[in-house]
């Protein structure tokens, strides 16, 4: 993959990504609502491969018709589970993607991972087909919490998978799930401090959350586990941001924190509602063409995207044109998600309206908003805890 072409992305330059959604897992975790399936049968990888190749090619072709082509910023291996790919059909899509696009010199290629042993294997190959960042779905590093949370692993291989991704790829992240059931501050602190040892760069740090339609769902709603009330909730959460912060890796997004230089560049793109495309399963992308931005939705259930692909080229079910307004809503969404706020400027340009000044100041008042720059404003860390009601204030 070796097309160049700068294309530096920043806070109001937010990158041009590639997401590529491989829908299989070993099993299902129970708390899980994504776009993940089992198959007891193996897949076909080739195909499925061939399938992806197609969308890319499908998605280029209109970008490169409308005129509006940039280059590629970043590349999302995401899941399911991509890490169960055979690394000659990661090659292959990264090779396509490379024909397709001009690619920046820097751009950043995450795949995710589970650490299994099996699947730690394919690192040197991911590495070799170009993959440069990995990001681990470790969840916890001890045992009994991993067999709670549905996880295939251990705490052992979780971490011989850290070293063995930080010896293979220049970055890697791994996620933890906090805020379980008898979790106090203390034992939750322990195992924070565990995980910045293990740490290189980047942190994804969330607290569980009750989906409907997973097995969790039924057995929280029947009372087999409790989660932490408000109170601790709120306390786990500034303790995690305090924490990390102490050890230089501050929250950059809610959930997310990165030494400075190491945050998610592909993450990044959607949070500054940036354009990507997204090819597989259930994949959704953003793309602005020359009579409007559009939203693109995938046709979830595999074997049937996969019939969409060879029949169409495609395999979306759902591309909507965005109002002004809509576009408005997602860009404030995603953007008082990251530290680095948005700019007002560009807002009102998208969404054909400014924010009221006066409103701005009232909830700046109220320690949920602040200005960074005299036209960027921010949520604070007590507007994160209330991101829901300060974007329903500020877009109404």
């Amino acid at each position: 993959m070796t097309k160049d072409r700068s294309g530096t992305p920043g806070p109001d330059n937010p990158g041009f990504g590639i997401y590529l959604h491989w829908p299989f897992c070993l099993a299902k975790c129970p708390y899980c609502d994504f776009n993940s399936h089992v198959r007891h049968k193996p897949v076909d990888q080739d195909r499925f491969g061939r399938a992806m190749i197609a969308e890319l090619r499908h998605y280029a072709a209109r970008i490169k018709g409308a005129g509006v082509e940039q280059p590629v910023t970043s590349v999302f291996f995401g899941g399911g589970t991509p890490s169960l790919m055979q690394p000659a059909i990661v090659a292959s899509l990264l090779d396509e993607i490379a024909d397709l696009w001009q690619v920046a010199p820097d751009a950043e290629i995450t795949l995710e991972a589970n650490p299994t042993s099996v699947e730690a294997d394919h690192f040197k190959g991911y590495a070799a087909a170009g993959v440069n960042r990995v990001s681990l779905g470790v969840q916890s590093l001890y045992d009994d919490q991993l067999k709670f949370l549905g996880r295939l692993h251990s705490a052992k291989e979780a971490k011989a998978a850290i070293l063995l991704a930080q010896k293979h790829f220049p970055r890697m992240s791994f996620d933890l799930i906090y805020a379980r059931p008898h979790q106090t501050p203390d034992l939750w602190a322990k195992e924070l401090n565990e995980a910045v040892a293990l740490a290189a760069d980047h942190l994804s740090l969330y607290q569980l959350t009750i989906e409907q339609d997973t097995p969790f769902f039924a057995l929280y709603r029947n009372g087999k586990f409790e989660l932490p009330d408000e109170d601790t909730s709120v306390a786990l959460y500034e303790m995690t941001h305090e924490a990390l912060e102490r050890h230089g890796m501050p929250a950059y997004e809610i959930s997310n924190h990165a030494r400075p230089g190491y945050e998610s560049r592909h993450n990044l793109t959607y949070w500054r509602y940036g354009d990507y495309v997204g090819a597989g399963a259930g994949a959704h992308g953003r793309l602005t063409l020359s009579n409007g931005r559009f939203a693109t939705a995938n046709e979830r259930h595999p074997e049937s995207w996969l019939t969409r692909v060879e029949e169409r080229g495609t395999g979306a079910i759902d591309e909507d044109i965005l109002s002004l307004e809509e576009q408005g809503d997602e860009c404030l969404i995603m953007g008082l998600r990251v530290k680095e706020g948005i700019n007002l400027d560009r807002y009102a340009a998208m969404a054909g309206r400014s924010i009221s000044e006066a409103r701005i100041d009232d909830l700046a008042s109220e320690g949920l908003l602040e200005r960074i720059e005299p036209r960027r404003i921010r949520a604070t860390r007590k507007g994160f805890l209330l991101l829901n009601a300060l974007v329903a204030e500020l877009a109404s």
